[in-house]
Order: structure tokens, then C-alpha cells, then sequence
């Protein structure tokens, strides 16, 4: 019934083990079609379960336009809309090619991803790097400005952290980073300065051993320096990289993905392999910038829930309670009060992670979608928050909570699949 495992418990049990043996490590910086076949052609990835044009929220309409842009397909934003509209580009979610993409999670094939490892399952996962602040392609801004950046990203940020990564001896070690960071106040999706500062500090030498040009090297530098949430990025395709090796069990509750593209969240669970489990999606609430509100805030989008899944994010809000007022989750008491609860729909604690303001406490270690049903506590995620027009960018951010119907379904699902109830 549970493969080679005598009970749900035990199944359970390996999927964490899987998590925990995880050896992620940062490779290399590649042009997306060179690693994912599928984007060569006029296709383009998306967060969170399949979605369509038409479902879409706008600032994900809106970073497609910026991706067409980009790429050439089109010459200006109307012919582009026109185009997605006739449904000349296909739409693949980046979960199902061993990416993830933060916001509207739009990749193209020219864009340049982080190529991470986990060499305790031998696979790797891909994510587009972070742009930055300001108006952006991940919350929907497609100006001159935002297409700009990315052929920079491409030609300059890609191929020079690329070479520096060469230059290592063996790739980037990123539980590492993580572990350090971790305590200093990272959380990793929300709050990500220490990781960023701490691979800065890691890749500049190489960067500067490399032959790019002084006014490169410089540039690529400033740009990471500049750039607090970078390292969000490098810890989404580590937590996809590890999650999708503890998928391989393929028996169990726990939760291996978490994502949302501003219609639907989905989640998978480890016995259910490959299915997406939905529920129509909530919107953040949190703090907004001068002169927004909560009713110009987007729908939830994304697949940096991830690092939720993984155990950190608004899992770990304790690890960050400098982030809680950011979000609008009031204070450290408050911090921890989430944390705990958190725990509450976990099976363990990761000992990789060990989180100081936590009395030196693990992270959280496997999301029991059996625990969110029983105890119906929906899991909290950290997030930006989205203007609901294209165009505008990042406004805020705050918590959203994981709907209980996706964990209900997938429960239900996999009782029919073990022959525990009969299917209706």
C-alpha cells in the first residue's frame, strides 16, 4: 500500500530524510533554452499550477508582454498583447520543466537562470535571477526601462557571474549560505540581506579573477551589492532542487510545492506525485508603500512558496522578526507566535538550519498536509505584493495564507488512491 513502507508515518519519514541529506550547490548562470528545451520556440513559463492567457492576473499578462518584448517576438506592447491573446505563445507552469519564477514567473528562453544542483539526487533547478527594485518584468512592468535590464542581465550579470562560477573549484555551497545567514536574520523570502550580502562576499573574488571587462566586473558588483533580495532567487531553485528529489518517494503527506499565478494555488504532495491539488487564490495583506492601499493589491502570485514548502520563508518568521513589521505582522511575539504555529503542521525540525531566536531550534521540516486538514491551519507565506493594473510594480508586503481546500483535495485523493474511501 505504501510501497516499501509499512505505514504513512514511515513514508513520511523518508521524504524528510531526502530533505535533510539535500546538497544543493549553485553551478552556473545559463541562458534559460539552453537547459529547457521546451523554450526554444515561442513558449513561455509561468507561476503556479497551469493557468491561461485569460485567467491570468494583469501583472502576469503584463511581464508576458515584457517577455515578448524582449525576445522579439513583437515590436511594441500592443502588437504583444495581440499575439498573447491569439494564443501564439504557449504557456508551460516552470514546475513542470524543474524551474520556478518569483511573481509572475514569466521566463523566456534568452533570459539567463541559476542552474543549482542537488547532489544528493543528482537533479537540477533553474530560476531567473532577481531584477532588482522598482519597476520590474516579476510584477508586471514591461517598460524600455525593465526590457533594458534584462538585455543587461543577459549579455553582462549572466555570463560574468557565469565565469566566476567557473573559476570555483567546485560550485557555490549553499546550505552554507543558508545556515549562515539563517542567523542573521534571514528568512528567505521576505528578508534575504544576509544570504545576499554573504554570496557577495563569496563570488567577488572570482568575479575579479575572471577576464570581463574592469567597467563589467564593476558594474555586476554594484549590482549585487544593490541588490538585498538576490539571494531569493538562489533559495527557490534550492528548495526546488531538494523538494523535487524527496518527490522520488512518491508515498506520504508531505507537502512537496506550494505555488500561486494569481487565479488558483496549487500544491502536490509527495504521494500523489505529479498532481496539482487547487483552491481559487487569496490576496496578501500586509503594508503598502506611500500613496497604495489594500484594495489595489493583486491577487497572490508566484512560486516563491517554495521556500515555505522547504520550511523556511513566513515558516521561519522567527529567524527575521526585523521582516514581521515589514509585512505587517506586528513584532517579535508575534514572529514567534507564527513559528510555532507553523510547527504545529510540521512533522520535524530541520537540523541543517538552526535558528538562534528560536533557542537554537531547527527550522520546519515537512508540511503534513494531513496536520493542515486536521488542525485547519492554513500554512502563512511571506510575500510581495503586486498593484493589481500591469505595469505599476511592487506596492507593499505582507502574509497570505494557503487555502485549505487545496490540502482537503489532496487528502482526499490520496485516501481514494490507498483504497481508504471509495471514490465519489
Amino acid at each position: 500500500m505504501y510501497g516499501q513502507y509499512n505505514t504513512i508515518d514511515e513514508a513520511n519519514r523518508a521524504v524528510l530524510d531526502k530533505i535533510v541529506a539535500g546538497a544543493p550547490f549553485l553551478l552556473d548562470v545559463v541562458p534559460a533554452k539552453s537547459v529547457i528545451e521546451e523554450l526554444n520556440g515561442k513558449v513561455l513559463l509561468h507561476a503556479g499550477p497551469p493557468t491561461k492567457w485569460e485567467n491570468m492576473p494583469s501583472p502576469m499578462q503584463g511581464s508576458c508582454v515584457g517577455a515578448a518584448l524582449f525576445e522579439g517576438w513583437a515590436s511594441n506592447a500592443d502588437e504583444a498583447f495581440k499575439m498573447l491573446e491569439n494564443g501564439e505563445v504557449e504557456f508551460i507552469p516552470c514546475h513542470h520543466v524543474n524551474a520556478v519564477g518569483p511573481m509572475g514567473g514569466i521566463t523566456s528562453g534568452s533570459m539567463p537562470v541559476l542552474v543549482v544542483e542537488n547532489r544528493d539526487g543528482g537533479n537540477r533547478a533553474y530560476c531567473t535571477m532577481n531584477e532588482g527594485i522598482g519597476k520590474v518584468l516579476r510584477f508586471g512592468a514591461y517598460s524600455e526601462e525593465v526590457t533594458n535590464r534584462l538585455a543587461w542581465m543577459r549579455d553582462v550579470l549572466g555570463p560574468v557571474l557565469s565565469k566566476a562560477l567557473k573559476e570555483t573549484e567546485d560550485g557555490m555551497n549553499i546550505n552554507v549560505m543558508i545556515a549562515k545567514a539563517i542567523t542573521m536574520g534571514d528568512e528567505f523570502h521576505q528578508r534575504n540581506i544576509a544570504g545576499s550580502l554573504i554570496f557577495l562576499k563569496e563570488i567577488a573574488p572570482y568575479i575579479l579573477k575572471t577576464d570581463a571587462s574592469e567597467e563589467e566586473k564593476q558594474a555586476v558588483i554594484k549590482f549585487l551589492a544593490d541588490t538585498d533580495q538576490f539571494f531569493l532567487n538562489i533559495a527557490m531553485a534550492t528548495g526546488k532542487s531538494i523538494m523535487d528529489t524527496a518527490r522520488t518517494i512518491q508515498h506520504g503527506t508531505v507537502v512537496t510545492a506550494m505555488c500561486r499565478n494569481g487565479y488558483e494555488f496549487g500544491i502536490r504532495i509527495a504521494g500523489m506525485g505529479d498532481q496539482w491539488f487547487t483552491a481559487p487564490v487569496n490576496t496578501p495583506q500586509g503594508l503598502f508603500f506611500t500613496g497604495y492601499s489594500q484594495d489595489m493589491a493583486c491577487s497572490d502570485m508566484g512560486d516563491s512558496a517554495i521556500t515555505e514548502t522547504f520550511g523556511v520563508g513566513g515558516f521561519a518568521m522567527i529567524a527575521a522578526p526585523g521582516v514581521t513589521r515589514f509585512v505587517g505582522a506586528g513584532g517579535f511575539e508575534d514572529a514567534l507566535k507564527t513559528s510555532n504555529e507553523m510547527l504545529e503542521i510540521c512533522i520535524d525540525q530541520n537540523p541543517n538550519f538552526s535558528i538562534p531566536t528560536w533557542d537554537f531550534q531547527g527550522s520546519c521540516l515537512g508540511i503534513d498536509a494531513r496536520k493542515v486538514v486536521e488542525l485547519g491551519i492554513e500554512p502563512v507565506i511571506n510575500t510581495g505584493i503586486a498593484h493589481k493594473e500591469a505595469g505599476v510594480g511592487q506596492i507593499g508586503a505582507g502574509t497570505v495564507r494557503a487555502p485549505l481546500a487545496c490540502f482537503e483535495k489532496a487528502i482526499d485523493a490520496y485516501a481514494v488512491k490507498l483504497g481508504l474511501i471509495d471514490p465519489q
